[in-house]
This record gives C-alpha cells, sequence and structure tokens, in this order.
C-alpha cells in the first residue's frame, strides 16, 4: 500500500520575498533572453557577497567549472588533482577538456582534501614528471576545506587552484567566502543548493581576463562583428535574465537560509545525542559551516543497524535521504585513475548519511525524521 503521508525531500526549493517582483519586473520589460540588466545586476551583487572582483553568471556550476578547465589550456593526458570525496560534476570537466583526473584522499576534521596528502601527491607527481597543470578543490556539504595550507601547496609549485564552492556559498573560512581564494571558484545554484535560480551557476575570479573569456566561451564565441564570426570553439553556457532575477532574490536571503540549515543540524544533534552509534560530520575550527546538508555517520555495531536500513526505513516513511558521497575512485567512470589513500572517503561512503536539511522544513517534518530513525535503534 502506498504511503500517503507528505513527502520530506533532502533540500527543496525556497523562496524568499523578492524573486517573484523581480522575475515579473523582466516580464514586464519583455527581457526575457539574451542576457539581460538582471544578469548584470546579479554577476555584481554576487561577487560582492562572496568578495572577489567579478563574476560570470553561467547555465550551471557544471558550465562554470568547465570554462575554468578551458582557461588552462589543458592537452590531452594533462593531470589535474581532485578530491575523490565529491560529485562527478567536478571531476567531468577535467575529462571533457581531455585531461586526467589523479585522486586524493579527504581528512576526517572537515570531510574535505586532506592538505598533507594533496603535498604528497603533487610531489609525487613532479617526481615522475607529471607535474599537475591544476588542483580542484571542493569545499562539500557546506563545509570549507583547510583552505591554507592547500593553496600554500599550489602556490609553492606555481600550480593554479581551482575552488568548487558549489556546495558551500555561504560559509567561511578565516572570514572569507571559499571560491574567493585561488585562480577562480565555482559555484551552484541548482535546485537543492542553498540558493536556487532552478538551475545556474556562477564563475568568480579576481582575474578580468579570465572571467572576460568566460564569457565570451559561454555565448558561442561570438566575434565583435556585425555578422555570425567564430574564430574559437564556442559554448551555450550563459544564464537568462529571468534565472538571474530569481537568483537575485534568493541572494537576498542567503543568512536566512543559512541560519535554519544550522538550526536543522542542532535539532538532529540534540535529538539524537543519547543515541550509540551516531556521529555528524565535524565542523571544522577554521571556519562556519552552513550545513547544506546535515551528515551522519552511523556505526553498524553500536547502533545496531547500518545507513542502509536508516535509509530505507526513512524511505518507507516517505522521507528523502541519501548516502554521502560515493569516492570518485570508486566509479566505473572513472576506473584506473590513480588514487592517493582513499580509505577515509570509502569508510565516510560505507557509514554517511545525508538528512532532510531544506530550510523550509517545518518542525513535523523534522520530529518525523527524528522518530523513524530512533525506531529502527529500538529494534536492536
Amino acid at each position: 500500500m502506498p504511503n500517503t503521508k507528505p513527502r520530506v525531500y533532502l533540500s527543496s526549493p525556497h523562496m524568499g520575498g523578492d524573486e517573484l517582483r523581480l522575475v515579473t519586473e523582466a516580464f514586464a520589460s519583455n527581457w526575457i533572453a539574451p542576457l539581460g540588466p538582471h544578469v548584470d545586476a546579479f554577476e555584481q551583487e554576487f561577487a560582492a557577497r562572496v568578495g572577489t572582483a567579478y563574476a560570470a553568471a553561467l547555465s550551471s556550476g557544471t558550465a562554470a567549472l568547465h570554462l575554468a578547465m578551458r582557461w588552462l589550456n589543458l592537452q590531452p593526458g594533462d593531470e589535474v588533482i581532485c578530491p575523490t570525496l565529491t560529485f562527478s560534476a567536478t571531476i567531468n570537466p577535467v575529462l571533457y577538456e581531455r585531461a586526467r583526473p589523479v585522486f586524493v584522499d579527504c581528512e576526517e576534521q572537515s570531510w574535505n582534501m586532506a592538505p598533507a596528502l594533496l603535498a604528497e601527491a603533487v610531489e609525487d607527481r613532479i617526481k615522475r614528471g607529471r607535474r599537475p597543470k591544476a588542483v580542484i578543490l571542493v569545499h562539500i556539504y557546506g563545509q570549507s576545506a583547510d583552505i591554507a595550507p592547500i593553496a600554500a601547496t599550489c602556490a609553492r609549485h606555481g600550480i593554479p587552484l581551482i575552488e568548487d564552492a558549489a556546495e558551500a556559498l555561504g560559509a567561511t573560512y578565516g572570514g572569507r567566502a571559499p571560491g574567493s581564494f585561488g585562480l577562480c571558484g565555482v559555484h551552484s545554484f541548482n535546485g537543492n543548493k542553498i540558493i536556487t535560480t532552478s538551475g545556474g551557476g556562477m564563475l568568480v575570479s579576481n582575474n578580468a581576463q579570465l572571467i572576460e573569456k568566460a564569457r565570451y566561451w559561454a555565448t558561442q564565441a561570438r566575434d565583435p562583428a556585425p555578422h555570425y564570426q567564430h574564430s574559437e570553439l564556442g559554448f551555450n553556457y550563459r544564464m537568462s535574465n529571468v534565472l538571474a532575477a530569481i537568483g537575485r532574490g534568493q541572494l537576498r536571503v542567503l543568512d536566512e537560509r543559512v541560519r535554519a540549515r544550522r538550526a536543522n543540524c542542532e535539532v538532529y544533534r540534540r535529538a539524537f545525542a543519547d543515541v550509540p552509534g551516531i556521529t555528524f560530520m565535524p565542523e571544522a575550527p577554521w571556519g562556519r559551516s552552513t550545513r547544506w546538508l546535515t551528515c551522519l555517520q552511523i556505526d553498524p555495531i553500536a547502533f545496531g543497524a547500518d545507513r542502509e536500513v536508516v535509509r530505507l526505513a526513512l524511505e518507507a516513511e516517505n522521507i528523502e535521504a541519501r548516502p554521502v558521497w560515493k569516492p570518485m575512485h570508486l566509479q566505473p567512470v572513472f576506473a584506473g585513475c590513480e588514487t592517493y589513500g582513499g580509505g577515509v572517503a570509502e569508510r565516510l561512503f560505507e557509514r554517511g548519511l545525508c538528512l532532510p536539511s531544506g530550510s523550509n522544513l517545518q518542525p513535523m517534518d523534522l520530529e518525523r525524521v527524528v522518530v523513524a530513525v530512533k525506531a529502527v535503534a529500538k529494534r536492536r
């Protein structure tokens, strides 16, 4: 018999007060596409928010990362060092440019790339005559990586640092926004992100030439001519004026969304404080996490059931939950890529579960999650 309880989603869109007014403004002006004044304003407002000089509004975070890879002028067989604990969208653009990812394990403290292991990987690749062309650093689940030692390793060897901050908008590292430290940063406004434009992304940088070139490539690489002329390969990657209007409204409520998601995490923390075998993703001491998703580790011996049993029990109550990212070095599509470490990411995947974390969750939604998890524990 189908479950008739309302669905509790992992992370659903949450509109604020200004989005509809701004979209209506775009419709009233008939400036739907291409580009438009909301795109220009969104880029300026977003750059100001994250602390970079420039930004380019694009169709997705993946598009932003692809243009960052293209800027590096990668050649077939070039290597790019990436974390293994991430979503495949981080890695795919490396292959779009016919380069090869090399994976590095994460650390327990933040679940992000381990700085010491990155340094070891870089030095090893250089000794083997395989100097990496870039490092992609991902800030997962709303938690900044430990950027300073990673940036120092990159600077010491003259390797560009690209930051994938798709999951970390609103987080901080030493008071600054992740994504603002490297050559460029990537953000996502997919439907499950902390703010959304339904689909969309942003490439940010302090390098004016990089952003200018990204905008050129993203508009089919059209040359400045009265006719359609193209001297380079281009892409259809720019954001529409309508979606940018939504993004402007969403950006205005970002702080509220962060507070709500952090509050959700605290509800779960208090509720499961006396449940054996449950631990939470740490909040690293160098900054503030957004808790984009509240992530647990479930010790099957202490808890009495494994992560998958809990996930299925939640699904039976029409509650969406999801395992922590499956490491990239275990993905069939990346078989054969070299990996440094991997055991930490494998353990986090085996035991990790992401709970409903949306900023629009109601107390009764959170209570349903808590009751369902505790019901599994009581079966022991």
